[in-house]
């Protein structure tokens, strides 16, 4: 029975492991890239109000909120909500966030109104019922707001199994496995998170793939690279196919169409004007 992840018994090594490494680095600027352009289309509505969902550390969300936005923070674990604060803090960024002690989907029992972004980074592979918690947070976005939505992708986990002949094991249907304990629960398809997206009425935005090839290359150094290089590289393929659908994560946003009413309103805005 797999159980929603809590990382309060792992925060300080999940955070090192996450952030502290060359793929974190490619998350972090693959990833900030498609944040830059959802902020310049999201220009119009300043200060944005912000939400970061099961948000760890908030290593992006700090670079939102150093632009002058809001950000509320949630996770689950209490220990990694204290690493988050202290990270905040020395980076002189607390009166920018809201810290929540909640499980993604409370959420809405700590917010006064939804949103204009939310960040849901990493988080669905870890819980018995993605789609459940993706819905709960969908409703939490505005009227032409966007969710911003990173998750480890099952092409990938079946790709790495494929090349490393782990065939046995998939043919188990790749049940995870319990000594790699920052190894997610399960790999989730694109084409499942592309569609409960879509089924909401959100209209997709862009779609990256996060570390197309860095993972699979061999651990015995055969190349002539460096990480520079690789970086460069993972910035030109990630959202190029196939390389896109072959990322070890893959990084898709998408809009909430303006409802009627506020359609209405602007009309009538025009109209006045």
């Amino acid at each position: 029975m797999i159980k929603d992840r809590n990382f309060d018994d792992l925060a300080q090594k999940f955070a090192k492991n996450i952030y502290g490494t060359g793929k974190g680095q490619i998350r972090q600027t693959v990833v900030w890239q498609d944040l830059a352009q959802i902020l310049a289309l999201l220009e119009n509505k300043q200060p944005l109000q912000v939400l970061d969902a099961g948000g760890g550390v908030g290593q992006l969300s700090q670079k939102i909120a150093e632009l002058g936005h809001h950000v509320t923070l949630c996770d689950l674990s209490s220990e990694m909500l204290k690493l988050a604060e202290q990270d905040i803090a020395k980076n002189g960024l607390l009166d920018q966030y809201r810290l929540v002690h909640s499980a993604v989907q409370d959420i809405d029992q700590h917010l006064d109104a939804p949103v204009d972004l939310i960040l849901f980074h990493a988080v669905m592979e870890w819980l018995a019922d993605p789609k459940q918690a993706l819905d709960c947070l969908l409703q939490q976005v505005k009227p032409g707001g966007v969710i911003s939505v990173m998750f480890y992708n099952y092409n990938g986990l079946l790709f790495k199994n494929l090349i490393c002949g782990n065939l046995t094991h998939i043919e188990e249907g790749m049940p995870h496995r319990k000594r790699f304990k920052l190894q997610p629960q399960k790999g989730i398809k694109p084409e499942d998170v592309y569609s409960w997206l879509t089924e909401a009425g959100f209209t997709l935005l862009g779609k990256t793939g996060v570390r197309t090839f860095h993972d699979y290359m061999q651990t015995v150094r055969v190349g002539d690279y460096s990480f520079e290089q690789v970086l460069a590289m993972e910035q030109q393929l990630c959202r190029q196919e196939p390389f896109l659908s072959l990322g070890r994560y893959i990084h898709v946003y998408a809009q909430r169409p303006l409802d009627d009413t506020e359609d209405n309103a602007h009309t009538s805005n025009k109209d006045n004007g």
